[in-house]
């Protein structure tokens, strides 16, 4: 009797233990989706405040101004102690390169596509992104999806495209130069969705959101320094801020940037890339919704069908949450059992018999 005593009390701790991490590891997972559907939600409001933004200023001063906000936001939470800071030797160079795909990489291809793009392809092109981060993370994350999986995100997808072709809106053959800076666009977010997986390994959510919002404004702010120097225009850079309505709207974007940023490094620090990358398609949904309630936009039969193809895919790419966020290592969970009706001793055998 007394030589099963210590085993009981070891297999109690590792019990104790076990159920304690994955309840953490289970909120953990929960909360990363809910920040997901929060994250999609700001995005897609967002869109109407930089169409606001830009009868003041111009895409890339606006961007600019914006990086500015925020790498202001995150300096004060910095100094304030609300984000831990610690870049000592860690792989900064693995940062660079999540970088150069997301902002630097993203914005600068999507910038330029778009001039020679319409908006509505470039709708059309960045709602390919979860299909491409799938493919990226099955190749470099091994990250398995199930067939549920694939056919969600494809529908997610569908619908998307389906709103912008119902409407009259296509890829034009002409514009092949701006598709293909959009497609590249759409690549390097893809790629930046896999490569935070790895590098949250070694950076908080916060660190990763001061380096890459710190890149984006120095990078941003050169591009649009270059830009006024070449057509002889630096004297009107600053020239939107005598406008009261373009400063609010200017800090309401940096603190976006600000709070998407944090929520998807978190995000991605917690579940799969190819599942975080179709909430990307929901916030479609939300801007469709916001711009026929403060815009009065105009909302069709075929927005309707296309959003709860978006919704329905989201769902379905994400289905197995339930299953997979609860369930315990099958020793553990015999344990877990065994602690409510069964006998510790008839568990210990369990998990050491051959």
């Amino acid at each position: 009797m007394q030589a099963w005593q210590a085993p009981s009390r070891l297999l109690r701790r590792c019990c104790a233990i076990s159920e304690y991490t994955s309840t953490i590891s289970s909120k953990g997972v929960r909360l990363a989706y809910s920040l997901a559907v929060v994250n999609a939600v700001v995005i897609g409001i967002s869109f109407l405040f930089i169409k606001m933004s830009l009868d003041y200023a111009s895409p890339i001063d606006t961007l600019t101004f914006r990086f500015a906000a925020a790498f202001a936001i995150l300096s004060i939470m910095a100094a304030s102690g609300l984000v831990k800071l610690n870049y000592r030797g860690k792989p900064l160079y693995k940062l660079l390169m999540l970088s150069s795909m997301y902002p630097l990489g993203f914005f600068t291809l999507q910038t330029y596509g778009l001039q020679y793009a319409t908006s509505a392809e470039g709708g059309i092109i960045n709602a390919l992104a979860p299909l491409a981060t799938m493919i990226l993370a099955t190749v470099f994350l091994k990250e398995a999806t199930s067939q549920l999986q694939k056919l969600s995100i494809a529908v997610s997808v569908f619908g998307v495209v389906f709103i912008f072709v119902m409407k009259g809106n296509g890829i034009g053959i002409s514009n092949m130069k701006g598709v293909l800076l959009l497609l590249l666009a759409c690549s390097a977010f893809a790629g930046y969705s896999v490569l935070a997986r790895a590098v949250s390994k070694y950076f908080s959510p916060g660190e990763i959101s001061y380096f890459m919002v710190g890149i984006g404004f120095a990078a941003s702010l050169i591009f649009s320094l270059t830009s006024h120097v070449s057509d002889g225009t630096l004297s009107s850079l600053t020239a939107p801020f005598a406008s009261m309505a373009f400063v609010m709207l200017i800090l309401y974007l940096g603190a976006v940037q600000v709070a998407t940023a944090l929520m998807g490094n978190y995000i991605l620090s917690r579940i799969e890339a190819s599942r975080m990358s179709v909430f990307i398609n929901l916030s479609t949904v939300v801007s469709i919704v916001a711009g026929a309630w403060v815009l009065s936009e105009p909302v069709t039969w075929y927005h309707v069908v296309g959003l709860a193809l978006i919704i329905a895919g989201v769902i379905g790419t994400n289905l197995r949450i339930r299953k997979e966020g609860l369930n315990l290592w099958p020793g553990m969970r015999a344990c877990g059992q065994s602690r409510r009706g069964g006998s510790w001793k008839r568990a210990w055998k369990r998990q050491v018999r051959p």
